[in-house]
């Protein structure tokens, strides 16, 4: 088993009990019994059912030894299972969508024909349970999803974050959009951190976690979209280390995300206007013209649902807020993660830099875990830190001494014949 099939199963036990170690059940029994009554999909073993009492284990563990404890020991099981993945799940219902006139096992074939899907790979069964799911079964037009308003009334019990569109920046001869990745607060709705820029890739969210977490506490759940971004093993991962549950709307409902979305739409129509009286010249300008707005505008503005600011909503409750202790542990955690194969000359390419591993590792397949500039790229075996990798000096090697080889005994006796 790869290292990275037994974090996706410690994962999967995480998702288990997230909801008992951050007391999102009203009676812990009943949500064993619910759960345990269930046969579920497990990644790598397939479809299993647990007892109340292997659950209960797996939690009294993560308390006291943290996430990788809920890793499997390394063995040779074989086998895992298939589901569908998000991004296919998007593009059927995009495609259901199109041809509501179909009924289910036509529908069915036309997916195998257009090569979204492999009979092999998954069945009528699997299929039509999806669809079910979503409302997508018939003919009918389907149904929005009831919808309550909700608020914590604590801080830090829930963020919500996304993504939107912002505005154009003039780059050399050509303008490049801009997007601004945001996470808040359910209960104050202040920014715990925001931030502009050309990409909408998963280092860009991690950079902003980083910075929210070490400017507003910890959180106890974080909701988001479908998005690739929010379902990377990195941001997953970071999650669940810091005992964090990951929430995930349905599929296509941005609605469920609501105050995130009324944000981005103050952003829009406070903020926005500012920028036709002064566009700022580079990524940099933007972000820090945006930031003294969030501070002394939207902060410090009187919220309706509040009836205070939200920083004021915030301060009103810091003393429950859980601060990170040692951001030197958040930067280690939040390394971009890659597996290679160790060559045969005690070396691995990464991102096209050569870099030279410890001689006891060739062959084996080992996780390095780095920052984006490659300044320190870590060894990972097994899940334990084994050092660091070495950039390859090509002209150092050149001039390395190396002990000459023995003198051959063919060459010993030629050496005698020509005296």
């Amino acid at each position: 088993m790869q290292e990275k099939e037994r974090e996706s199963i410690a994962l999967f036990r995480y998702g288990l009990i997230a909801p008992l170690l951050n007391e999102q059940v009203e009676s812990k029994q009943d949500y064993l019994a619910e759960i345990c009554s269930r046969v579920h999909q497990v990644p790598y073993y397939g479809p299993k059912e647990y007892t109340p009492k292997t659950i209960t284990e797996w939690l009294r563990l993560y308390k006291k030894e943290g996430f990788d404890v809920l890793k499997p020991k390394l063995r040779a099981d074989r086998g895992m299972s298939r589901s569908i993945p998000v991004e296919l799940q998007e593009a059927i219902y995009e495609l259901r969508q199109e041809r509501r006139d179909l009924p289910v096992t036509m529908f069915y074939e036309l997916l195998v024909q257009k090569a979204l899907i492999k009979k092999c790979d998954f069945s009528y069964a699997t299929v039509y349970r999806l669809l079910k799911k979503n409302d997508l079964v018939g003919k009918g037009r389907r149904k929005e999803p009831e919808r309550k308003r909700f608020a914590y009334e604590k801080v830090n019990i829930l963020w919500q974050v996304d993504a939107s569109a912002g505005p154009y920046l003039q780059v050399g001869t050509k303008k490049r959009p801009t997007y601004l990745l945001s996470f808040i607060d359910d209960c104050s709705r202040i920014i715990p951190a925001a931030r502009f820029s050309f990409s909408e890739n998963t280092e860009d969210l991690m950079s902003v976690f980083e910075e929210a977490l070490l400017r507003r506490g910890i959180p106890r759940m974080v909701y988001a979209d479908n998005g690739k971004i929010f379902r990377s093993d990195q941001f997953q991962l970071a999650c669940a280390s810091l005992g964090i549950t990951l929430l995930h709307t349905k599929v296509r409902d941005a609605p469920a995300k609501g105050k995130i979305e009324k944000f981005f739409g103050t952003v829009k129509l406070r903020f926005f206007p500012l920028l036709r009286e002064k566009m700022p010249l580079d990524l940099d300008g933007l972000n820090t013209f945006f930031w003294q707005w969030l501070e002394q505008e939207y902060h410090r503005r009187r919220h309706s649902a509040l009836e205070m600011s939200p920083l004021d909503k915030y301060l009103s409750q810091v003393s429950q807020v859980k601060m990170v202790e040692d951001p030197a542990s958040l930067k280690l955690l939040f390394l971009k993660r890659d597996y290679r194969k160790v060559r045969h000359d005690g070396t691995i390419s990464l991102h096209n830099h050569l870099f030279e591993v410890p001689p006891l590792y060739i062959g084996q397949k080992i996780e390095l875990r780095y920052d984006e500039e490659l300044k320190d790229v870590l060894i990972f075996a097994e899940g334990q830190s084994a050092g660091k990798a070495k950039a390859v000096n090509l002209a150092d090697n050149a001039r390395a001494k190396r002990e000459k080889p023995a003198l051959s005994f063919a060459a010993l006796k030629g050496e005698d014949e020509n005296v």
